[in-house]
C-alpha cells in the first residue's frame, strides 16, 4: 500500500490519497524529485510517493537529450558511448543532481583507494583501457550502483556494506560499465518512447476497446522483458570481464544471492517492496543467479580467480551504516531524531524506512504509517490545520484536540477510496509534525496500531539525544570459542540481530564460522 500527498494545480492545500501500488501506475510521473526532503522539514508536498523501498528516486531532465540520463534504485541508467562529448557534457550536468539525491559524496580515503584499485583492474581489461573514470561513493544507505557516459561511476556506501569481497564489487561495477558499453540506456529510452506513443494511441483512438487494453498490457510486458534481457546481457559481459581481470567469476552469483537475501530481509510480515514487482527491470533472482553461475563455469571451476576479501574488508572497516546522523536514526522498530528531538516506534511486524521525503513504515495487512513535518503559520492550531483541506474524506466531527508526547496536538479520522486513516498532528514551534496511519476498510487493526504509534511519540531528553551514535560496520576476527549467536548479539540498530548478521556476512542457514574468520558487525561503538 502507498500513501501520498498531492497538491492541486489551483494552489489548494495538498490532499492525502491512498492507493495500492498496482493502482498507481497511470498516476506516476516520469520524475519523482524530492527537492525539499524531510531532513529540512518539507514545506510542501507536490507529489510524495511513500513506500517501503530501497530509497527510490529518479532524476530526469525535461524533454530532449537531457532526459536520457536517469539513475534510479533498480538501477536503470540512460547512457551512450563514453567517447561522445555531448553525452559526457550531459552526464557532467547530472553529477550535482545525483549528489543531491543520494545525500552527497561519502569521504573515506581508505575506502576510496580500495574501490579505485578494483576499478583499475577492470579498466585494464576493458575495451577502452585509456578511459579515465570518476568514482563517486554516495552517502546513502540504499543498495545501488550505476554508471553514466564519459567515465562516471557511482556506488552507494549501502552497497559497499552489503558486499563481502573485491570480486563482488568488481561484478557490480563491471555490470554497470557494461550498460554504458552496450548503450542500454539509449535503447531503453527509445523503447519507452515507442511504447508510450502506442499506449496513447490505444487510449485516445480505441478507448473502451478491451483488445486495445490488452495490447497496451502486452506492450508493457515486452518493455519489461526488454529491460530484463538488458540486465542479463550486462551480467554476461561483466562476468567475462571480471574473469579476465583475475577476479573470481562466481562473485556475481554470490552478490545476487546477497541481494535476494536483502530483499527478503526488507520484505517481512507482508510489508511488500514494490520494487520487486514483476514488471521491475530486473529478472527473477533465481533465474539470474543460475545464468550467472553458468557464465562463470565457462571461465573456470569454483576457486578460479581471487576474491580480494581481506583488502576489501580492510577498506570498508568503519564505514557508516544506515542513516547519517543529521537525518535521524532507525533503531529496530524505533525512529529517533536528535536534532528534532523526537522519537516514536511502530508495532511488531512493521519495517521502518527513513526515506528522502518522510519516515514511513509498512506492516501486515497492507497497513502503513507515515511521519513528516511541514512549516505552518504559528497562529494555526493543530485542530485547525487538520481541517484546512489537505485530507481527503476527513470526518470533521472526529477532530479532537489533545496533548501528544508533551506537545499540543490533535487527531482525526478519514475514509477515502477503500481506505481508512488515523491522522495525528503535533505542533513544535513553527513546524507541524504529521503522523498518518492507514489501513483497508476491512481491517480491525487501525485504531490499535495508530494508538501504539501515537502513544510512543515523545520528546527526547538531552541525555538521550547526546547518547545517540551513528552505526558503523566493524570488521572483527572470530576468536576461539565464539559462536555465531554470540557475535550476532553484539549487533546494534536492529531487533533482528541474527538475521542481519547472517545477511551482511552472506551466511546461509547451514553456514558456520570458525576461529580466525573475519566478520562484519554493525555497532554504534
Amino acid at each position: 500500500m502507498v500513501l501520498w500527498l498531492r497538491e492541486p494545480e489551483d494552489g489548494a492545500p495538498p490532499r492525502l490519497i491512498c492507493r495500492r501500488v498496482d493502482e498507481l501506475e497511470h498516476l506516476l510521473p516520469d520524475t519523482l524529485s524530492f527537492a525539499t526532503p524531510f531532513r529540512t522539514l518539507i514545506r510542501h508536498a507536490a507529489l510524495v510517493l511513500l513506500a517501503i523501498t530501497v530509497s527510490a528516486c529518479s532524476l530526469t531532465g525535461q524533454d530532449g537529450a537531457d532526459g536520457l540520463l536517469k539513475p534510479s534504485d533498480h538501477p536503470v541508467t540512460f547512457e551512450t558511448s563514453a567517447k561522445d562529448a555531448r553525452m559526457r557534457k550531459l552526464a557532467e550536468a547530472q553529477h550535482p543532481k545525483i549528489l543531491e539525491t543520494y545525500g552527497g559524496e561519502y569521504s573515506d580515503p581508505k575506502l576510496e583507494r580500495m574501490v579505485a584499485r578494483v576499478v583499475g583492474r577492470l579498466i585494464a581489461v576493458s575495451q577502452d583501457p585509456d578511459q579515465s573514470y570518476k568514482i563517486t561513493i554516495l552517502d546513502s544507505p540504499s543498495i545501488n550502483a550505476f554508471a553514466l557516459p564519459g567515465g562516471f561511476l557511482y556506488v552507494t556506501r549501502g552497497l559497499l556494506a552489503l558486499a563481502n569481497d573485491g570480486a563482488e564489487l568488481a561484478a557490480v561495477l563491471s555490470h554497470e560499465m557494461a550498460h554504458v558499453t552496450a548503450n542500454h540506456g539509449i535503447q531503453r529510452r527509445q523503447a519507452e518512447q515507442e511504447a508510450g506513443i502506442a499506449e496513447k494511441v490505444a487510449q485516445d483512438v480505441l478507448a473502451g476497446d478491451p483488445k486495445a487494453r490488452a495490447a497496451v498490457i502486452r506492450g508493457k510486458l515486452r518493455l519489461a522483458e526488454f529491460s530484463r534481457n538488458q540486465e542479463l546481457e550486462a551480467d554476461a559481459i561483466s562476468i567475462k570481464q571480471i574473469g579476465e581481470a583475475g577476479f573470481d567469476p562466481f562473485a556475481a552469483a554470490r552478490f545476487l544471492r546477497s541481494m535476494s537475501a536483502y530483499s527478503q530481509f526488507r520484505s517481512v510480515s507482508g510489508a511488500k517492496d514494490p520494487s520487486l514487482d514483476f514488471l521491475a527491470s530486473h529478472p527473477s533472482s533465481q533465474r539470474r543467479i543460475e545464468l550467472a553461475l553458468r557464465h562463470a563455469r565457462t571461465i573456470g571451476p569454483q576457486g578460479t580467480g581471487i576474491t580480494d576479501r581481506d583488502a576489501y574488508l580492510d577498506g570498508i572497516d568503519g564505514i557508516l551504516y544506515g542513516d547519517t546522523p543529521t537525518e535521524g536514526f532507525v533503531r529496530g522498530r524505533s525512529f529517533l531524531h536528535p536534532r528534532l528531538g523526537i522519537r516514536f516506534s511502530v508495532p511488531e511486524g512493521f519495517v521502518i524506512d527513513n526515506a528522502a521525503a518522510a519516515v514511513t513504515a509498512a506492516g501486515p495487512g497492507d497497513m502503513a504509517v507515515r511521519f513528516d513535518g511541514i512549516a505552518v503559520d504559528s497562529g494555526t492550531s493543530p485542530a485547525a490545520y487538520i481541517a484546512s483541506g489537505w485530507v481527503s474524506g476527513l470526518d470533521e466531527t472526529s477532530i479532537r484536540p489533545m496533548t501528544i508526547g508533551g506537545l499540543p496536538g490533535a487527531t482525526a479520522q478519514a475514509r477515502a477510496d477503500g481506505w481508512k486513516f488515523d491522522i495525528a498532528v503535533m505542533r513544535s514551534g513553527p513546524q507541524m509534525f504529521r503522523m498518518l496511519t492507514a489501513a483497508p476498510l476491512a481491517s480491525n487493526d487501525l485504531e490499535s496500531t495508530a494508538a501504539f504509534v501515537r502513544d510512543s511519540f515523545a520528546v527526547m531528553s538531552e541525555a538521550e539525544r547526546n547518547s545517540l551514535r551513528p552505526l558503523r560496520v566493524r570488521v572483527e576476527r572470530v576468536k576461539s570459542g565464539q559462536t555465531l549467536a554470540q557475535l550476532a548479539a553484539r549487533m546494534s540498530g536492529t531487533d533482528r540481530k541474527l538475521d542481519l548478521f547472517r545477511l551482511l556476512n552472506a551466511l546461509g542457514p547451514g553456514n558456520a564460522i570458525s576461529a580466525g574468520d573475519r566478520v562484519k558487525i554493525v555497532t554504534d561503538r
